[in-house]
C-alpha cells in the first residue's frame, strides 16, 4: 500500500539583507528553497518581494504532491506576538507590521506561527543540529547583532510578546559603548561583529587587506595580530557574561552559539569558555556546554518550521 508523502511546511525567514522562503519536512530537510533582497522602501514593498518567494515556494509544494501543514515564520525583532506584527530594526519599512494577517491571507486556511529569528535557529539546534539533548538550552547568534532563544524540554520560550531571549541587551559593561538600543554597554555593543571590528579599529588595527570586517580580523588575529586577538578576547567576556546571567537564571545546560563571529570558532571558543569558568562560581553553573551551531543559514528557516510542533505559540489573532 502506498502512503500518501507527509505534510511540508512553509518556512520564511525574514532578514534585512534577504527574504526566504521554503518547504521544510518534518526532519527538518529543506526541500525548495527561495530567496530575493530584502528591498529599501516602504512596507508594501517589502510585502511584495516576501509574497513574490512564499509564492514559489506555495506552489513547489503542489508541483511536489505534499500537502501544506502551516507557516512558520522567523522575523528579526522586535515584534509582538499577541498581534501578530513585526518592526525589524534592519528592515525600516515596517513598523507593526502585521506579517501573520498577510500570510494568511496569501495562504488561506493555513495556521500561522511566529518567532524571532534567533529563537528559531535555537529550535532548529535543537532538534536537528548540536542541541540534541539538552535539557535547558540558549541559542545564540553572534553577527552584525546579538540575539538569543531559550528553548526548555523542548518548547520555545516566547515570553509576552515574543521577544523573550533578547541577550544582545544584557548589560555587560554600564561604562562600555552606546548600544543601538539606547542603553549603554550591551553586549550586542561590545561582542557583535562590527562593535568588534569598530573597538580594534580604535585601538590602531589595520587590516592585512583592504576591507576592515570580521573576516579580516579573524585573519590577522590567527596570525598573531595582539589587537586583533585581543577584540575577540573582549567579544568572547562579553558573551561569557550573557551565559553566566543566563545560567543563573534558568539554569541551562547548553549553549549552541552561531553567526558570522562564530564561523571563527577556533577564536571565539577559548575566549568564551576561559572567562566562563571564572565567572560562573556554582557547580551547576559550570556545567553549561558551548558548542558551535551546525545547522547554518538554512537554521532560520528549519527553526520557523519547528515552531508548528503542537500549539507552542501563543494565541495570535482571531482568523489567523
Amino acid at each position: 500500500m502506498c502512503h500518501a508523502p507527509d505534510p511540508v511546511a512553509v518556512a520564511l525567514d525574514i532578514g534585512g539583507t534577504k527574504l526566504a522562503a521554503a518547504l521544510v519536512g518534518p526532519d527538518g530537510t529543506v526541500l525548495a528553497r527561495r530567496t530575493a533582497p530584502t528591498p529599501a522602501g516602504d512596507a508594501g514593498t517589502v510585502w511584495r518581494a516576501l509574497a513574490g518567494v512564499v509564492t514559489e515556494v506555495a506552489d513547489r509544494a503542489a508541483v511536489l504532491g505534499r500537502e501544506l501543514l502551516g507557516v512558520g515564520i522567523a522575523s528579526a525583532a522586535p515584534m509582538d506576538l499577541r498581534a501578530g506584527t513585526v518592526s525589524p530594526v534592519n528592515i525600516p519599512g515596517w513598523r507593526d507590521f502585521p506579517v501573520t494577517a498577510h500570510v494568511a491571507g496569501l495562504l488561506p486556511g493555513l495556521p500561522v506561527r511566529l518567532g524571532g529569528d534567533a529563537l528559531c535557529m535555537a529550535l532548529a539546534e535543537y532538534h536537528h543540529g548540536t542541541g540534541r539533548g539538552s535539557a535547558c538550552l540558549l541559542g545564540m547568534v553572534v553577527s552584525t547583532g546579538v540575539g538569543g532563544g531559550f528553548v526548555f524540554d523542548g518548547r520555545p520560550h516566547f515570553g509576552t510578546t515574543g521577544n523573550a531571549g533578547h541577550v544582545g541587551h544584557f548589560v555587560v559593561d554600564p561604562a562600555g559603548p552606546l548600544c543601538g538600543c539606547g542603553a549603554q554597554g550591551c553586549s550586542e555593543a561590545v561582542a557583535s561583529g562590527p562593535a568588534m571590528v569598530r573597538w580594534a579599529l580604535e585601538q590602531g588595527w589595520r587590516p592585512l587587506g583592504g576591507t576592515a570586517d570580521g573576516v579580516a580580523l579573524a585573519a590577522s588575529a590567527r596570525a598573531g595580530d595582539p589587537t586583533a586577538r585581543a577584540a575577540f578576547r573582549r567579544s568572547g567576556e562579553a558573551v561569557a557574561r550573557v551565559v553566566t546571567v543566563a545560567s543563573a537564571l534558568c539554569e541551562i545546560d547548553r549553549v549552541v552559539i552561531g553567526g558570522g563571529v562564530a564561523q571563527a570558532w577556533d577564536l571565539l571558543e577559548p575566549a568564551v569558555v576561559e572567562p566562563l569558568a571564572a565567572y560562573s562560581g556554582l557547580d551547576f553553573m559550570r556545567r553549561v556546554e558551548v558548542r558551535p551551531a551546525t545547522l547554518g543559514v538554512d537554521s532560520g528557516l528549519i527553526g520557523a518550521a519547528a515552531l508548528l510542533a503542537g500549539d507552542r505559540a501563543p494565541s495570535l489573532p482571531v482568523g489567523i
